[in-house]
């Protein structure tokens, strides 16, 4: 039988779930993985540089030197590789690093990964089946930028979120004369010795960073919507959002505080973006929004297009594992998709539920405690183990504690919890 000829798109913890899952068939599929850069991990890559690197190309990581998981390891693994027992439970980037690439090798991915190769186009090849086209993909070599066009039966985007920084529109932000970034470029709080600076985003990147800098800064202003219920550093400050920045360059809230500031730092979060895929892919990206997708998963349009990794506050590889056995399930024949009509009937009704419940349309892959019912839902489809119920207790019990010990939360160790809790299961 003719080989499926794959082509996944990236080498992050996305795109090696889905190579795991796929070579484990090496009897249906023929895979090749494509990195842009010279080592695997994604975002999990620290570099020191921001902007570009030596060959031109972005620099992709946003990964700074302190950052620690916000996400005890007990309930980051995939669910067939666990992390090493004696690291402590909230873990550096380092580890996190070490942990892909001791997967890559334990399941002898290295050898389809080809690095230094950026996916310049991908397009549908349309034939008989209108629903299950092959496709040409462009792949150029980031250092010699000669191109090859391939043919594939498949494709899976496994690009990533964390890379195009959103900095919203904030009128007179010209007249600010101080330091203005995203978090993408932030590496160490040393640049914000004695500064006075607002933090624009109190989710995970923003309280982290709030933290970080507290310890360098002379003041920190966190600016968000919300009230965070934990105790704070006495030298942060919880603030309405920002709307706008005088002439004379004072920044002002939207309840008519104001503040003069040194340093602007936006942790606004990111734009999905795919550059790579031409308009006949037929997906479109509105406001962070990427459809139309069965699942968060398969292009309902075209079958054998499929993404990784665009939820929102999840638990990363266990989400990515069980994306990845639900892509490997269909593209085999082992498992069938819905028509495409009850596909994006599906979709919608999703997208209406959580617009009902408050949260707005750049939040349409948001999942939070969600992702539980998710990913037993997705093995199911798949027909294979659903995750653990005391990984999701014990996910729970961090969120809860996070929101109340924001200072400390990453102090315990997780390892006791879980199999007491697994124990009692």
């Amino acid at each position: 039988m003719k080989l499926l000829r794959v082509c996944v798109i990236g080498a992050g913890g996305a795109g090696l779930a889905i190579a795991r899952h796929l070579t484990s068939q090496v009897d249906i599929f023929n895979v090749s993985v494509f990195e842009q850069a010279s080592s695997l991990g994604g975002t999990w890559v620290f570099n020191e540089d921001t902007g570009t690197d030596e060959r031109g190309l972005p620099i992709y990581s946003s990964m700074y030197r302190n950052l620690r998981t916000n996400l005890p390891k007990e309930v980051m693994a995939f669910p067939d590789f666990p992390f090493p027992s004696e690291w402590r439970s909230f873990i550096s980037h380092q580890q996190v690093l070490k942990y892909l690439e001791d997967y890559a090798s334990h399941f002898n991915l290295y050898k389809y990964i080809s690095f230094d190769s950026t996916i310049t186009s991908v397009h549908p090849i349309t034939n008989e089946d209108s629903h299950n086209p092959q496709w040409e993909v462009v792949i150029t070599n980031a250092n010699t930028k000669e191109s090859k066009s391939c043919i594939f039966e498949a494709v899976v985007v496994c690009s990533g979120h964390f890379f195009d920084p959103l900095i919203p529109s904030i009128p007179g932000l010209e007249y600010f004369g101080g330091l203005v970034m995203h978090s993408h470029d932030y590496r160490d709080p040393h640049p914000f010795q004695g500064k006075h600076v607002v933090v624009l985003g109190a989710s995970s990147s923003g309280q982290d960073i709030s933290l970080e800098i507290a310890k360098m800064a002379e003041r920190v202003y966190l600016s968000h919507k919300g009230h965070l219920s934990c105790k704070l550093p006495d030298n942060v400050e919880e603030c309405r959002p920002m709307s706008c920045v005088s002439s004379d360059g004072v920044v002002h809230f939207d309840d008519g505080e104001q503040k003069e500031v040194d340093v602007i730092l936006f942790c606004t979060g990111y734009n999905f973006s795919f550059p790579f895929l031409q308009s006949d892919c037929g997906v479109e990206v509105s406001d962070n929004r990427v459809t139309p997708l069965y699942k968060h998963v398969f292009s309902t349009k075209y079958r054998t297009l499929s993404f990784v990794g665009l939820c929102l506050r999840i638990c990363p590889f266990p989400v990515f594992s069980f994306q990845a056995q639900f892509i490997a399930a269909v593209l085999s024949g082992k498992a069938k998709l819905p028509s495409e009509e009850e596909m994006n009937a599906e979709e919608e009704q999703e997208f209406k539920e959580k617009l009902a419940s408050g949260l707005r349309k750049k939040y349409a892959h948001f999942l939070g405690e969600k992702q539980w019912d998710y990913m037993r839902c997705l093995a199911q489809l798949a027909g294979v183990q659903p995750p653990s119920e005391a990984c999701e207790n014990l996910y729970k019990f961090i969120s809860k504690r996070r929101k109340e010990f924001l200072m400390d939360y990453k102090m315990m160790n997780m390892s006791s919890l879980l199999m007491e809790n697994g124990k009692r299961k």
